[in-house]
Order: C-alpha cells, then sequence, then structure tokens
C-alpha cells in the first residue's frame, strides 16, 4: 500500500475499536470456515505508539465497549512468566557469559516453545478471566517483536488454532502481513500463515 494511502495509527485503531462493536465480528460470522484469526500489520517504528493506543484501548471504560470483553496476553511477559516460574530469570545472563548467544536461546526456545506459550496462555487466561466466551470475548495479542526470535507469530497462531478457535483472535504484528506470509519487522521471513484475516 502506498505511504500516503495508508491510513494512520489513529484512524487503524478506530476501525478496529468498530470491528470489537461488530456482532458479526464476535460471533465469527462470515468467514466460512476459516478460523476467526486477524493480524494488525504495522510499521514496527511505530511501536511506542501502538502499546500507548494499545494501552488506551485496554483502560476503556467496558460499558463503552459492550458486549464485547477483551482479554489480552503479551508474548514477551509469557516468555519471562515461564522463566520466573522455573526460577531462571537471573540466572539466564550467567548462563549466556558462559555457554554464548546461541545457547541461550537454543534454552528459551525450549523453555519457551510455541506449545507451551499457547499452554501458558490458555492457564493464565482462565485463571484472570474465566473461560473465554464466544459472542463476547476476543483475545488481543501482543509482544510479537520483542519475543522474536524465541518464538515466532505463525508458530503462536498455528498452536491457538485448536485452542481458540471459537473467539475472534487479533495479532498485533509489527511487520507485513499478506494474507499468505509473514515478515516482521517488514524484512524477517517470518514463515507463512494462510488461515487469518487482515483486520484492516
Amino acid at each position: 500500500m502506498n505511504a500516503t494511502n495508508s491510513p494512520t495509527l489513529a484512524q487503524s485503531f478506530e476501525v478496529i475499536r468498530s470491528k470489537l462493536r461488530d456482532p458479526e465480528f464476535l460471533a465469527c460470522r462470515g468467514l466460512g470456515n476459516e478460523v476467526p484469526f486477524h493480524v494488525f500489520p504495522y510499521d514496527a517504528a511505530d511501536e511506542p505508539e501502538v502499546r500507548a493506543r494499545l494501552r488506551d484501548l485496554l483502560s476503556e471504560d467496558p460499558a463503552r465497549l459492550e458486549p464485547v470483553r477483551i482479554i489480552h496476553v503479551d508474548l514477551w511477559e509469557l516468555i519471562c512468566d515461564l522463566c520466573e516460574r522455573r526460577g531462571l530469570m537471573e540466572k539466564l545472563p550467567a548462563f549466556e557469559r558462559k555457554r554464548g548467544s546461541d545457547a541461550l536461546l537454543a534454552r528459551l526456545q525450549a523453555i519457551a516453545s510455541p506449545a507451551k506459550l499457547v499452554d501458558h496462555m490458555r492457564e493464565r487466561l482462565a485463571a484472570e478471566y474465566g473461560e473465554p466466551q464466544p459472542g463476547r470475548d476476543v483475545l488481543l495479542i501482543s509482544g510479537v517483536g520483542r519475543a522474536y526470535p524465541i518464538t515466532r507469530a505463525h508458530q503462536i497462531l498455528e498452536c491457538a488454532q485448536p485452542i481458540f478457535s471459537h473467539i475472534p483472535v487479533v495479532l498485533f504484528y509489527p511487520g507485513v502481513y499478506d494474507g499468505q506470509t509473514l515478515r516482521l519487522f517488514g524484512s524477517i521471513n517470518d514463515g507463512n500463515y494462510y488461515r487469518a484475516f487482515n483486520i484492516l
């Protein structure tokens, strides 16, 4: 899309708000047999503003968004939480000094594999919100850029399909999504994923 035709972030978030209030969107209707997964791609340079606007959205008066209830997870926070649970956060710097960055990455990828991250996501959401309910709940996933290269977006979406396919999911993605390929930061091949819709 030509930059002059691209919506501003303010406009994009208004589109998202209107989607969240749309009964068809909440009910996952009009998608055929596809899962109700959506990607919000944005320029990675806009990350600070996206975080700020996402915070504003999450802190809005719930009455303004009725009947939707937004549930949110940050992938980077999930990774940190898994490390904390294993008592590893304070040990990781020493591990990297001793074994090197490649060994540290491999260790983190084993601790926070896509399947483990999605399982932890499900547990955390159930504890905080209860079981997600169709027609009411929308799951927003952020933190993709900070979680790379420990995990990749297409792997998270693939693992989430059998668990969250009954509610709309919106992935905030600092890169490009053309309906088939994810390119993190606009340049890194982040894998193929064919089942999501561009929310804009």
